[in-house]
């Protein structure tokens, strides 16, 4: 818990500045256009039960956060995970099995919040087959632009599970050695969804949700830097470290007694 109180402190006083009253509410993305150039994010589901949210950055790679991947620190199946790209009131653009799962090895499920798993907090998803570009274009992952102090976010979450939400404008408050804060409204569920920045164009993420606390003033969000770690992620799915596939699944015992109740990671259970 003191650990995350530091990380958030520290990250505000190297923070940008950016005021929470330019802040946008969020809006469902309830009509087919609405999801139009959206198409590539999708709810992340799971065998057991819960879901997290993704998004395509290859047609057959989906981008998430590593936590996700992880139930009670085992390995999720892969098998039993399906990512359901633009899903809207039960109907998906697009949905596909997934075939193997990297997530980062410096990530461990027992750590929680410490800072090191937040910024390793990434997982990349192969798809057992690719969605066409035609159908759901991926997003190319970037660092965040100098001095970009507003960022957009496009996410399921509890209550809002059926159909994506984008909030237009929110806030980057701090960032620190590959950490990166927000002001963003993320909730359970929003595990794993892309942050964008709003100064490039195309749109590209720069950051996906690990994790973060409600607070008096609002939602406190945590999120990494990407292009280091995704190049990491696609060069584990070339050799296979750290790499399982379906039935793969093996243990990670939890340290018992770890308290998290500052701040934890958005899977919706």
């Amino acid at each position: 818990m003191i650990r995350v109180l530091a990380l958030s402190i520290a990250m505000v006083l190297t923070g940008y500045g950016a005021a929470a009253e330019d802040n946008t509410g969020l809006r469902r993305l309830t009509l087919r256009q609405d999801v139009l150039g959206w198409e590539a994010v999708g709810r992340v589901d799971f065998g057991g039960g819960g879901y997290c949210t993704g998004a395509l950055i290859a047609p057959d790679l989906v981008l998430t956060a590593a936590h996700c991947v992880y139930a009670g620190g085992t390995r999720q199946d892969p098998s039993k995970i399906r990512f359901r790209a633009g899903l809207r009131d039960g109907v998906a653009i697009a949905e596909r099995r997934v075939a193997r799962v990297a997530a980062h090895p410096a990530y461990r499920p027992e750590n929680g919040m410490a800072f090191e798993n937040v910024r390793h907090d990434v997982a990349l998803l192969e798809l057992e087959a690719a969605i066409p570009a035609g159908v759901a274009s991926p997003f190319r992952t970037d660092r965040p632009a100098r001095g970009g102090a507003k960022v957009a976010v496009v996410s399921y979450a509890a209550g809002r599970s059926d159909a994506l939400s984008r909030q237009r404008i929110c806030g980057v408050i701090g960032a620190q050695n590959g950490l990166m804060a927000f002001d963003c409204d993320v909730f359970f569920g929003s595990s794993g969804a892309p942050v964008f920045d709003r100064s490039i164009t195309p749109a590209r993420i720069v950051a996906i949700i690990s994790g973060g606390s409600k607070t008096q003033d609002g939602t406190i969000s945590f999120g990494m830097e990407l292009p280091s770690i995704v190049a990491d992620l696609k060069h584990a799915l070339r050799t296979g470290d750290n790499v399982w596939e379906g039935d793969g699944a093996a243990p990670s015992v939890l340290r018992q007694g770890a308290d998290h109740r500052a701040a934890g990671h958005f899977v919706r259970p």
